[in-house]
């Protein structure tokens, strides 16, 4: 792998490689740990020796070092542009591409397709501070997103109520005071 590599490519061409030439799916984790570079390369070094004989611990671990997630996909479905492929057949195959990174065929029935178009919507209308928070943690459901978004809600309403936390300028009339000082 090189610092040029689209890591999500260098990894199907490494499955794909390793299926067709019959390396034994026990050796994989250690032969994509030993080809990676970098940021990729920190992670795996990184794991366990446990999590490091787990071929799907190595995978996910490079992903998210390397912030590849169904979110980023996502992101990159919405940010596509007529105008960064110049052509319409162009933009439409990133997009088909895009979209079949973040929602792949096969993963999600069409109740989980919808919850994920759900899920979306839901954060982007979050009030800004929460909507930093929930995405940090990379719910998987609208259900998951509202559990984080209330626990987020609950602890702001805690700081808030003088349990020794800073009270924000905004809620403190700008004066940026500690809780019970004049």
């Amino acid at each position: 792998m090189t610092k040029d590599d689209d890591p999500e490519a260098y990894i199907e061409a490494f499955e794909w490689t390793a299926i067709q030439t019959g390396l034994d799916r026990s050796q994989w984790d250690h032969q994509l740990g030993a080809l990676v570079i970098d940021e990729a390369q920190a992670a795996y070094r990184a794991l366990s020796r446990e999590e490091a004989q787990d071929y799907e611990a190595v995978k996910a671990a490079i992903l998210y070092r390397l912030e590849i997630s169904p979110e980023s996909h996502r992101q990159a479905f919405r940010a596509c542009k007529l105008r960064e492929s110049k052509q319409p057949q162009g933009l439409l195959q990133t997009l088909r591409d895009a979209l079949q990174k973040w929602l792949p065929v096969g993963k999600f029935d069409r109740a989980e397709v919808l919850d994920q178009i759900l899920l979306e919507k839901f954060l982007w209308d979050l009030e800004e501070d929460t909507q930093r928070w929930v995405r940090r943690h990379q719910p998987q459901s609208s259900e998951e997103a509202l559990c984080l978004a209330e626990a987020f809600s609950n602890s702001e309403k805690e700081k808030g109520s003088g349990r020794g936390f800073w009270v924000s300028r905004e809620s403190s009339g700008g004066r940026g005071r500690k809780p019970g000082s004049p």
